[in-house]
């Protein structure tokens, strides 16, 4: 398990909106776990595409999602202004270690919490290889020397 962050130590520099479809929601009108996913999925997109500053083709990237966690908060309803926060928290050799949130700007609830690891991956070996130095260096000047 990652170590968690306490999220009011955390800025956030990239946030993505999120919108609530009806058919994210479960028989008890909260958007589905699963769902959640892809919000995630979306932020962590957007987040690399602002850092890198380029579009992701997640076909070609050499970085690959290998371990996520959730912590639901609260549920996600379909009324919920979100947002996906997200923001690189550890830069490893071969790994980077990711922290998200879905907030309510309304309200400014932390619905979500989604740990993450990226990893380097070559995709025609299927081998993980380290973390490109420009990746690195771009992630490092975007959120500061704290990473």
């Amino acid at each position: 398990m990652l170590s968690k962050p306490l999220q009011e130590d955390i800025d956030f520099r990239v946030s993505v909106p999120v919108q609530v479809r009806m058919s994210d929601l479960d028989p008890f009108v909260h958007v589905n776990n699963g769902i959640q996913c892809h919000y995630f999925d979306l932020g962590r997109s957007f987040y690399l595409e602002k850092v890198l500053q380029d579009q992701v083709d997640w076909t070609t990237i050499d970085l690959v999602l290998v371990h996520i966690e959730l912590d639901f908060a609260a549920p996600v309803e379909f009324h919920d202004q979100l947002v996906c926060e997200s923001k690189i928290i550890e830069i490893g050799h071969k790994s980077l270690k990711m922290l998200q949130q879905l907030r309510d700007t309304r309200t400014n609830t932390v619905k979500t919490t989604c740990f993450s690891v990226l990893a380097g991956f070559d995709r025609k070996t299927h081998q993980s290889i380290p973390i490109q130095e420009k990746y690195k260096q771009l992630i490092r000047e975007f959120e500061g020397v704290g990473c």
